[in-house]
């Protein structure tokens, strides 16, 4: 395999970011979004994520991104402030050589230096194999399936929510 690296992200970056997101949009259910994003609200998405204090990785594989990964608030409620939903994305050119798991790998290790306790991975599509199978050997633990709650493509989607623990988690409470 070539020299995979993984960096933080930079707004020159979105360009790919972003049609490696539309592709996912148009022929996956890994997201529930019907219409591809513009790179402007791409722009404003990753803005308010850095600008947030959450990491945004990129995959450089053969001086091509090959996937990014990044962490947002799981929830807007105060309480939550400690808990990150993941993301994570790849070219399917880069699918089965590593990089998902790298990208994944990143951005615990990131969220944990960061304080976040825990990670929860809404995962799109319960037939989504290849993301449940990245998620539990990244340690991730299913804690259930919300059936039938998407439409995309003519038929009805799941949600599948793992969960990982991170740093201390709940052994203290944050200062």
């Amino acid at each position: 395999m070539s020299e995979l690296e993984i960096r933080p992200a930079v707004e020159a970056d979105l360009a790919a970011i972003t049609a490696i997101y539309a592709q996912a949009v148009r022929e996956g259910t890994a997201t529930f979004e019907l219409e591809p994003p513009a790179l402007t609200e791409m722009t404003q998405r990753f803005r308010a994520l850095t600008d947030g204090g959450f990491p945004y990785f990129v995959a450089m594989l053969d001086g091509a991104i090959a996937g990014y990964a990044y962490a947002g608030a799981y929830r807007p409620r105060p309480a939550y402030r400690f808990t990150v939903e993941n993301s994570v994305y790849l070219d399917p050119a880069s699918h089965r050589r590593g990089v998902g798991l790298r990208l994944m790998q990143r951005l615990i290790s990131e969220c944990e230096a960061r304080g976040f306790r825990q990670m929860i991975a809404v995962i799109g599509d319960s037939a989504n194999a290849a993301s449940i199978g990245l998620h539990t050997r990244c340690g991730f633990q299913m804690i259930g399936t919300h059936p039938n709650v998407g439409l995309k493509f003519g038929r009805w989607l799941d949600t599948v929510m793992m969960q990982l623990a991170l740093g201390e988690a709940a052994t203290t409470v944050p200062a």
